[in-house]
This record gives structure tokens, sequence and C-alpha cells, in this order.
């Protein structure tokens, strides 16, 4: 059975982690594999959302496989090139929502700092357990952490390695929704489906938009071009999009 499951349900690409009894740890060939997905899920323009998910109760992901002697990936970032960390960056296009469980820990917890929109059962536990373990790799998680969490939040994650429930990840933003484990995957799927309601290259071009400028002043980001947002000004959706509302009739998206 593949420890990667990637698959495709209309214009949504679904990738789970799939090795529950090692807590989803992720090899080098499962980081080889979430590289081949993202860059089909980039390529593809029929793939207008991306679902992230995990088998199993236990956990959604503890990180890295540190267990055995496999050679190192390369210049793969871990996650697949999602979060940076140990090669180039690979900025997914299409908006990709999170449903974790569990586990949410190191690296797993750096992989899905990385989505859109991040949904979590109850029992979700975030943490960044490299201080408490003694153990000091990359900093990719911290860098992200700083930025998507109160900085005393994750000041104390990151010095201490206490973890993160679900409940207060909510309080501080860090996730959209809290759900019981048993409706994760249902309310993950009304993300998705609200995803999809929107048009698909101007989801992408926002993105694009927001991501390439998060970290410049204000100033900056106001007086910048975006590509992608004016070639969105002559495609055939932009032109569905008027049409349907002056017809009062929801949009037919053709991602064209």
């Amino acid at each position: 059975m593949a420890e990667i499951d990637f698959s495709r349900d209309g214009h949504v690409a679904h990738v789970r982690l799939n090795r529950p009894k090692s807590l989803n740890a992720i090899t080098g060939d499962m980081n080889r594999s979430l590289l081949q997905a993202w860059t089909e899920i980039n390529a593809d323009p029929d793939i207008w959302v991306a679902l992230l998910s995990a088998e199993g109760e236990k956990a959604f992901c503890a990180g890295a496989d540190v267990s055995g002697d496999e050679e190192p990936t390369g210049r793969i970032a871990f996650g697949g090139g999602l979060t940076g960390v140990g090669g180039p960056l690979l900025t997914l296009k299409k908006p990709l929502v999170a449903a974790v469980q569990g586990y949410v820990l190191g690296g797993g917890f750096e992989m899905v700092m990385c989505a859109d929109v991040m949904v979590a059962a109850s029992n979700a536990q975030f943490g960044m357990p490299e201080t408490k373990a003694g153990i000091m790799g990359e900093s990719g998680i911290m860098h992200r952490a700083i930025r998507q969490l109160p900085h005393r939040v994750a000041m104390a994650m990151i010095l201490t390695g206490e973890r993160l429930p679900a409940p207060q990840a909510l309080n501080f933003g860090l996730v959209n929704e809290v759900v019981e484990p048993v409706d994760l995957m249902a309310a993950a799927q009304r993300w998705v489906d609200k995803l999809l309601a929107a048009s698909p290259l101007a989801a992408q071009a926002a993105k694009a938009a927001v991501l390439s400028r998060a970290d410049m002043p204000l100033e900056l980001a106001l007086s910048t071009r975006y590509e992608p947002i004016e070639a969105y000004a002559f495609a055939a959706d932009r032109l569905e999009g008027r049409t349907a509302f002056a017809e009062k009739r929801k949009p037919q998206w053709q991602g064209r």
C-alpha cells in the first residue's frame, strides 16, 4: 500500500499520508512522492483545490522519520518542497486545505502551516518538540510559528516544547475550525466546496499576490503590479462571473 495516497475527484486533488503505524512520519520516499503530487497539482489546470489529510486516529504527522539510515532526499525540501526546509521552496499555486488530527508535531506541524485553510479534530495537538528532545535542526518551523501565532504563545511552544491543543489553536487563529474527529473529513469537504464556489483563476491570482508580498511593507504591496491578476482580466471566467451576476445565477467556472 502506498505511503502517500494521491487521487483526484473532479477538480479536487486528495493527498493523504498513509503510514499510521509510524504516526505518518515522513520518509525520504514519502517526501519524493509529495513533491510529485504538488508538482502535478501545480501543472494541471483542471485541479482547482488540494486537500491534505492523513490516515489513522493518533496522528496527522509526527514529523520526519529519523529512525532509519535512509539516504538524504537531496535538494527536496521537507513536505515535498512545501516548507522550504532542506531544499528549494515549492509554492503551491492552488488553494490548500489541511485536515489534521492527533499529534501534529515538528515537520508535520510545519507542513500544515503552509496550508491556506486548516480544519482540526478536537484531539489535535500542535507541537515543536525540538528543544524538549534536545534535537535542533532546521529552524523553519520556528519562523512560521512566530508569524502565525501570538509572539509569546509561539515562543513558549518553541522554548518549552509544550503542545498547543486544538481549542486554543482556534482561539489564536491557527486553525479555521475545530470539530469532533468523526466529523473531520466532512468539515474539510465543506471548506473545499466553498473554495470550489469561487473562480479558480481568481483564487490562484489572489493567493499569488498575497504570498508574494506578505513580508513587504503595506505601501510597497499596494503599489505592486500583479501579473496573475492582470491576466485574469482577459479570462473567460471573469466574463462568466459578470454574466452570472447579471443573470442572478451561480457561475459555471471553467478555469480558463
